[in-house]
Order: C-alpha cells, then sequence, then structure tokens
C-alpha cells in the first residue's frame, strides 16, 4: 500500500513524482481502515445517480481549479494557489482533466453538453506541445512564452496520444487519429535498442539524462496506443509494436503472482514497487490486442492479469490507499475487458471505491476531494485539493454513469 510520501518533488523544467516511479514506499497492510469490497455485484447506486456526482464533481473542478479561456484553457495544480505554485498544472492534470471531460461526454444524454468543454481541453494540451523537440512532443510543463517547459516524459506523452484515439472515436475527427499517429512517432524513440543491456528493450521513462529505468507503465500504456493505431489504420507496423512492447512487460517485469513491477535498470535490477495502473495498462493492451488480432490468447492473459489484480489489490482493501488517478486508470481498463468479457465482480470493485471516495473524501462545502499527499487514502483536511485527482475521481464516477456499450471506448 502506498504511505503519504510527498508527491510533489518538482524541479525546474522537470517533474518527479515521489514514489511513483523512483521511490516504493510500502505501508503495513490495513493502514487504512476501509470497508470491505462487495462480494455481490449488486449495483448499489444507480446511473443517473453516478451521472449526477459526475456532473457536480466536473462543476467543482470548473468552479476553483479552471482557469478559463482567458488564461489560455489551463488549469491550477491546486486549490486554493499558493504564492509559491506555478501559474498552471503540469501536464499530466490537464490530461486527467481532459480524460474526465471525454468521458462525461460519454453519459447518456450529456454528450452535447461537453462538446465545447472537449474542444477547450484539447486547446488548453497545446500549450504543453514543444516543436523544438525532434520530433515535436508534449513537455511536463507548458511551454515558452507562456512557461519554461519541462522534460518529455515518455508516459506522459502515451496517456495524451490515447485521449487524441478516444476522441477520434467519439467524433470521427481525422485530425485527432493523426495526432496521435506523430505522438506514437515520439514515443518510438523512448524504446531502448542497446541489445547489451539487461533485458534488452522496454521503453525508457524520459526522454533525459539524469535517469534511465524501464518503466512497466509507458511501456504498457505505449503498447495500448499502437494497438489502437493498429485498429485505426491496418498498419503492420503498429501490430508489431503493440506486440513488441507489451511482450517485453510480460517478460521482464510481470511477477510470479500476475503483477507488474514498476521498472527495471540498466544491470538488470528491477524495483518491485506495486502500483496498481501498471495492471490497467497491460490489462487493456491484452483486450485491445485481442479486439485487434481476434487472437483469444490475448483475452485470456487479460482477464488472467485482471483477476491477479483483484485478488491482490482488494486483499485488505488495497486499492483504497492507491492514488486516485492511478485507479482511475485501473478502472477504466478493467471496464474495457468488460466490454470484451463480462465479468460482474468488475464493475462492482469500481463501485466500492467510488461510493467510499463520494462518502468519505469529499469536502461537501467546496464539491472537491481530498486526500493525503499521496493522492489516496483518507480525508486528509489539511491538504488542497488537485486537478490530478478530482479529475481522476470525475472519470471514476463518470465510468458508472456509461451504458455498458461504451465501455469499449473506455481506454
Amino acid at each position: 500500500m502506498l504511505c503519504h510520501v510527498s508527491k510533489g518533488i518538482r524541479r525546474v523544467g522537470v517533474v518527479v513524482l515521489a514514489g511513483l516511479l523512483l521511490v516504493g514506499v510500502l505501508c503495513p497492510s490495513g493502514s487504512a481502515a476501509q470497508p470491505a469490497a462487495p462480494s455481490s455485484p449488486r449495483e448499489n447506486t444507480d446511473r443517473a445517480t453516478w451521472a449526477e456526482r459526475a456532473f457536480t464533481s466536473y462543476a467543482a473542478l470548473q468552479r476553483h481549479l479552471y482557469l478559463g479561456a482567458e488564461q489560455h484553457h489551463l488549469y491550477l495544480e491546486k486549490y486554493p494557489r499558493d504564492p509559491a505554485d506555478n501559474a498552471y498544472s503540469y501536464l499530466w492534470p490537464m490530461r486527467e482533466a481532459t480524460a474526465a471531460t471525454i468521458d462525461l461526454s460519454l453519459v447518456p444524454g450529456a454528450g452535447r453538453r461537453f462538446r465545447a468543454d472537449v474542444r477547450d481541453r484539447f486547446a488548453g494540451l497545446s500549450a504543453y506541445l514543444n516543436p523544438a523537440h525532434d520530433p515535436p512532443g508534449y513537455a511536463s510543463y507548458v511551454v515558452p512564452p507562456l512557461g519554461s517547459g519541462g522534460d518529455l516524459f515518455y508516459d506522459d506523452n502515451a496517456i495524451v496520444g490515447l485521449e487524441f484515439v478516444r476522441r477520434y472515436l467519439v467524433e470521427h475527427r481525422v485530425a485527432d487519429r493523426h495526432r496521435a499517429e506523430q505522438v506514437f512517432d515520439v514515443l518510438t524513440r523512448g524504446w531502448d535498442t542497446d541489445t547489451s543491456h539487461a533485458c534488452p528493450g522496454g521503453m525508457f521513462w524520459v526522454d533525459a539524462t539524469w535517469t534511465s529505468i524501464r518503466a512497466a507503465n509507458v511501456t504498457g500504456l505505449t503498447a495500448e496506443l499502437a494497438a489502437h493505431l493498429y485498429e485505426l489504420t491496418g498498419e503492420k507496423s503498429y501490430l508489431d509494436w503493440a506486440k513488441r512492447l507489451y511482450d517485453w512487460n510480460r517478460t521482464c517485469l510481470r511477477s510470479a503472482e500476475g503483477l507488474y513491477q514498476n521498472d527495471i535498470s540498466l544491470d538488470g535490477t528491477v524495483n518491485p514497487t506495486l502500483w496498481i495502473y501498471n495492471s490497467g495498462a497491460m490489462i487493456g493492451a491484452g483486450v485491445l490486442l485481442h479486439r485487434a488480432t481476434g487472437d483469444p490468447g490475448y483475452l485470456a492473459k487479460a482477464r488472467a492479469d485482471a483477476a491477479a489484480a483483484l485478488d491482490y489489490w482488494t486483499d485488505g482493501n488495497r486499492y483504497y490507499d492507491q492514488p486516485a488517478v492511478f485507479n482511475a486508470i485501473f478502472f477504466k481498463n478493467l471496464m474495457l475487458l468488460d466490454s470484451a468479457r463480462h465479468d460482474p465482480r468488475y464493475r462492482a470493485v469500481v463501485e466500492a471505491y467510488a461510493e467510499h471516495t463520494w462518502q468519505h473524501n469529499r469536502d461537501p462545502a467546496l464539491g472537491l476531494f481530498r486526500f493525503p499527499p499521496s493522492g489516496g487514502g483518507p480525508y486528509d483536511p489539511s491538504y488542497r485539493p488537485e486537478t490530478l485527482e478530482q479529475s481522476a475521481v470525475i472519470q471514476t464516477f463518470a465510468l458508472l454513469a456509461w451504458d455498458r456499450g461504451h465501455y469499449r471506448f473506455a481506454a
């Protein structure tokens, strides 16, 4: 389980999330007293109520953290803003706000209400695009003249690419598919080509010299993007990439229990820290490879990864202590799996977490969600709410409001 680690260690032009990739801080089992996940697949809250909660939480996000068109369609990192804070959020929260807005547009009857907001989110993302990078990619912070820019994190770019794909699937804008392809061109630069390294291959975390780890998250997320692009274009190179990325993660970072260890160094030292979203990305990649190829083996692997993840993360309710954004990524990939092979346990787990979060982490005066600095765990009134976690909670609520047919758009 995740302890209350500092999530905001930041350098000029660089974002380092302590514990998320470089440092693993584990807590004893049972550090948060949480209710058990329901054993019954019964839905405790109807879809209309989840929709209302998603809309209410989004209204709070926009009221307290959104800066408006006059501020380049961007967000604050935290509310209230401290004078020492950056003027705008980092890329990752901006992407999560984008994902949340797309998710709201998929709530039955709500699509048209959010079409303009979706356009606004992508306008905000453009402030992070660094044209000086070869090829152009998304920096960790807004680029000049608005900000100082920052290192290019490959995992950030992978999740941005996935949102361009999702927008294409919903709105059929060819420009969005092309942009996803351009993002993928950036990501291929992150593949380790030095065969002298232990477990050759894998995706580097960041395009920088200050670390050289190859990480499960970026490799799995890039596999998802490649599989999507093969589905959309039929170009075999994307399928080859998807298989290469997927197979490397399973070979080099999958544990005997079916979970994904965080990263591996060039000398072969494995960081065994577990984060729930690493399983989520690989579940989703397996589903998308199955969808693209028709090979039932990929679906079987996705279901095995889901079973292993649920057994581990629901034991002692470990997943309540995971960062809300990591849970959102896991849940969306879990429901993507449900679109291919229904299992009532999947929704039951998502709903148990969402209900607990609504009841115990929401500040009713603001409509914002408060977590410890780790981004997960019990209510912490001293910690300022963030765009990152607020957007993640909105995604989770919106997911529960969807018609099941929309789960194929989940990740």
